[in-house]
């Protein structure tokens, strides 16, 4: 019999008093074997313990915390999904790093200047009346127009008529001395 072992020269059940608590034994090959019952774990051979189930999570997870935008970029909770976005007046990947337009005049094109972080056309109001502006390498420069004259800045004007040359008449007054007649 396969389900007995040999004990003290008498074929006897191994299992009495060989599996711990809430354990069941069987015999297999005239060896007991110990099995924590359903619903429990341990060592069958001492003591099996019933099996505990954690609680279900009730903690609500922040997808936004820890944030996982980049600098200069805000986190929104779109369900249960975080989604990143550039401060205003800042561009870029919202979850690498934003940033603004500008922050110098070289982050600009050469004919824009920047101001307040933003890339901006530095001429207008600065030039005098019947001046024009041109910027080169981001600097405004203001030019009088075409046929006038003064300080672009302020105000330029038309110039002056020409005077009229005024032929002299060599022999006025008379270069020759008194009482002599001019040739």
């Amino acid at each position: 019999a396969n389900h007995l072992a040999c004990m003290n020269n008498k074929c006897r059940d191994p299992c009495p008093g060989v599996c711990g608590a809430h354990a069941t034994c069987s015999v297999s090959n005239h060896y007991p074997n110990c099995v924590c019952d359903p619903g429990y774990t341990g060592d069958p051979f001492s003591v099996c313990y019933r099996k505990t189930t954690p609680p279900p999570r009730t903690e609500t997870i922040d997808p936004c915390n820890p944030t996982p935008c980049g600098s200069n970029a805000v986190c929104n909770r779109r369900g249960d999904a975080a989604a990143c976005q550039c401060i205003p007046d800042h561009f870029g990947d919202p979850y690498v790093a934003c940033r603004p337009e500008c922050v110098i005049n070289a982050d600009c094109p050469s004919n824009k200047q920047c101001r307040n972080q933003h890339c901006v056309d530095p001429c207008p109001g600065l030039c005098g009346s019947n001046a024009y502006c041109q910027v080169a390498n981001h600097l405004p420069i203001c030019v009088c127009n075409q046929g006038y004259i003064g300080d672009p800045f302020v105000a330029c004007r038309k110039p002056p008529p020409p005077l009229e040359p005024i032929e002299a008449d060599p022999c006025e007054p008379n270069p020759c001395g008194p009482n002599s007649n001019p040739p």
